[in-house]
């Protein structure tokens, strides 16, 4: 499994490599760049506005501006941001971690729920309950995540007041104290339920019908032909040959939770990386939106590794090589 995972790190370097000239290409084809955003030639002289492009190698050919900035990444150096006026990797790390607390507790909430109700409904298959929670999972399939964001800050936000609508701190609070961190959780809990609502639908219709599925296998005839006993049979064999695809989408989650809150974060104006990146392209700091797209890809990769890993780990048939 090492040699497979240094394999697969190595495919990696140059899949990367062809992200970032296509990232880099398609950023130099957007109309403006950095200073043309922030200033306006109306009311400013065009021989400094010239000059500024020069200093900052806005002129030179784009082959020579990638080499320059995939050479600046290669020494850990991203760029600075035009907007903010500061590095973009402390910048991206400064809204990463409310990203990574949004997309973990987006993930616990797709888990938990999605193995609570697939268990139920691939148990008890063809009955009332089982067909309440295939109801559940059509409408939640048919529903576009901003109507869901919107119902959720409707209802819990304006109506009953329990969250709150936006950001991810309360005015006032002091950083490091409890009420610091108990404000982080409730800013946080809107947004995670509704990036982790989403792929619930799939996933319990996922383990539902594996679960009837395993059901009817001879394995499972066999047991019980020994009399073992059902509770026995569901947990040890039913179940845990259904939750296998479950957990390796675990891996592919990373990269799709982290890429889906683009559109949460900017719904409820929660500061991570997914409203920075929206918030970049529109201000053309195109060198945050660079190094925001390679991250994502490189968390791409990470999540595909991941979930192959967890493929071999909970199926012992399969052998990496």
């Amino acid at each position: 499994m090492l040699v497979y995972t240094l394999r697969r790190i190595a495919m990696a370097i140059p899949i990367l490599f062809l992200v970032s000239v296509v990232v880099f290409f398609l950023a130099t084809l957007m109309p403006g760049d950095a200073l043309s955003g922030k200033i306006d030639p109306l009311n400013s002289d065009p021989e400094y506005i010239a000059e500024m492009r020069a200093e900052l190698g806005l002129d030179d050919p784009v082959h020579v501006q990638y080499l320059r900035w995939a050479g600046g990444i290669l020494q850990g150096d991203f760029g600075d941001s035009f907007v903010h006026k500061m590095p973009v990797s402390e910048l991206i790390f400064s809204k990463l971690l409310n990203t990574v607390v949004l997309a973990l507790s987006a993930m616990l909430i797709t888990y938990s729920v999605s193995f609570l109700m697939g268990r139920y409904a691939g148990r008890h298959p063809y009955t009332i309950g089982d067909y309440t929670v295939q109801v559940f999972n059509y409408i939640m399939l048919a529903m576009p995540s901003f109507v869901a964001a919107l119902l959720l800050i409707y209802l819990f936000a304006f109506q009953l007041n329990w969250l709150p609508a936006s950001g991810s701190i309360s005015a006032g609070v002091e950083t490091g104290t409890f009420a610091y961190y108990i404000s982080k959780i409730e800013h946080a809990i809107l947004p995670a339920v509704c990036l982790g609502l989403l792929p619930i639908a799939s996933y319990t219709q996922f383990l539902r019908n594996d679960s009837i599925e395993n059901g009817r296998k001879d394995f499972v005839r066999t047991a019980r032909a020994k009399g073992t006993a059902e509770k026995t049979i569901y947990n040890k064999h039913i179940l845990r040959n259904s939750i296998i695809p479950i957990v390796t989408l675990l891996g592919f989650d990373i990269a799709g939770i982290l890429g889906g809150s683009v559109i949460i974060e900017t719904i409820f104006t929660y500061p991570g990386i997914g409203q920075l990146f929206i918030d970049s392209i529109s201000n053309r700091d195109f060198s945050v939106v660079m190094g925001i797209a390679l991250l994502l890809a490189a968390f791409t990769l990470i999540g595909n590794l991941i979930a192959d890993l967890l493929y071999a780990a909970v199926d012992p048939r399969i052998r990496l090589h």
